[in-house]
Order: structure tokens, then C-alpha cells, then sequence
């Protein structure tokens, strides 16, 4: 029995460090799409911010699928109604301007950042959650930055691109981690 259960922990390990190399790609590529799309809201611009949020909606799904039998599965459920909110949010937002993008993004880092930080918490037993955690921490000043940041005289979406990369980064991170996690003794 213990065995069956350490290779669904096995298992749930090399899942979620898949998972988190392909966010990190998504981050990067997303960072760099973002800054290569320039300071206005355009139809572009637009989509590309629907579609962070959206992402990690299906990262949810996948990653509360894998973890079943190995985490804080009511975590990641409350990450994909908070980010499923945050798309449609900032799909309104982003016909009204910069500041009020800004405003849902970040609601959405600060709710989505709570719940990364006690996901993270809750897996620490797996290993490599240091990151996750550290992460949901700068989730949350970085969204109370973005919310601030709304009032400013010029507000700007590329502070978003430099978000995106950070945690993107944590998620290499994370994912090199639970590779030693997964590693024989």
C-alpha cells in the first residue's frame, strides 16, 4: 500500500513539474508578446491579456486533475473560478482603457496570488514549493501595485509583461526543484 501511494505521489510530482514547464514557456512567450505589442490597448493587446488568465484556468484544470490524490485540490478550484472572473473582468476592462485593466489585473494577482502562496503551503511535503509560495507573495504586492498603479497620470501595461516573466521564472524554478524531489535516493 505504501508503494501504490509513493507512485501516485511519483506520479503526481512529474505531472506538476510538466505542467510548470509549460507555464514557464507561456509566461515567457506571453511577457515577450506583450512588450513586443507596445503601450496601447490594442485588439491585440486585448486578447493577449484575456488569454493569460484564461491559461491558467486550463492549468488549473490539468493541474487539479493530477493532484487528486496529492494536495490542496479546493485551492486550485478557487484559482479556476478567480481566473475565470479575471478573463471576462479583463475582457470588459480592456474596452475601457489601461487603468481599468490594471484595476482587474490586479484583483485577480492578488486573489490568484493568496490562493498560489496556500496551495504552495500545502504542498510542501512534495518538495520544490518554496518558489510557488515566494511567488503567491509577490502576487500579492504586485497586484496591489497594479490596482495603485491604475491611478497614475500615464498607466502602462508593460509592468504586466515584467509579472508574467517573474512568475514564469518561479515556475522553472519550481519545476527544476521537484526534479530532485523525483530523483532516487
Amino acid at each position: 500500500m505504501a508503494s501504490l501511494a509513493s507512485a501516485e505521489h511519483v506520479g503526481a510530482t512529474t505531472a506538476l513539474r510538466r505542467l510548470y514547464v509549460v507555464r514557464f514557456v507561456f509566461a515567457a512567450a506571453w511577457a515577450a508578446l506583450l512588450l513586443a505589442s507596445g503601450s496601447e490597448l490594442t485588439l491585440g493587446a486585448q486578447l493577449l491579456l484575456f488569454v493569460y488568465p484564461a491559461f491558467d484556468v486550463a492549468a488549473a484544470v490539468v493541474d487539479a486533475r493530477s493532484a487528486r490524490t496529492d494536495g490542496p485540490v479546493k485551492g486550485l478550484y478557487a484559482n479556476i473560478a478567480v481566473s475565470s472572473l479575471a478573463a471576462i473582468g479583463i475582457a470588459v476592462a480592456g474596452t475601457s482603457g489601461v487603468a481599468d485593466v490594471l484595476r482587474v489585473w490586479g484583483a485577480w494577482a492578488v486573489l490568484s496570488g493568496l490562493v498560489q502562496l496556500l496551495v504552495g503551503v500545502g504542498r510542501r511535503a512534495m518538495g520544490g514549493q518554496w518558489a510557488m509560495i515566494a511567488s503567491g507573495g509577490i502576487s500579492v504586492l504586485a497586484g496591489a501595485s497594479f490596482i495603485r498603479g491604475a491611478s497614475q497620470d500615464a498607466p502602462s501595461l508593460s509592468g504586466l509583461a515584467g509579472y508574467a516573466a517573474l512568475g514564469g521564472i518561479f515556475f522553472l524554478v519550481s519545476a527544476l526543484r521537484l526534479s530532485r524531489a523525483t530523483r532516487p535516493s
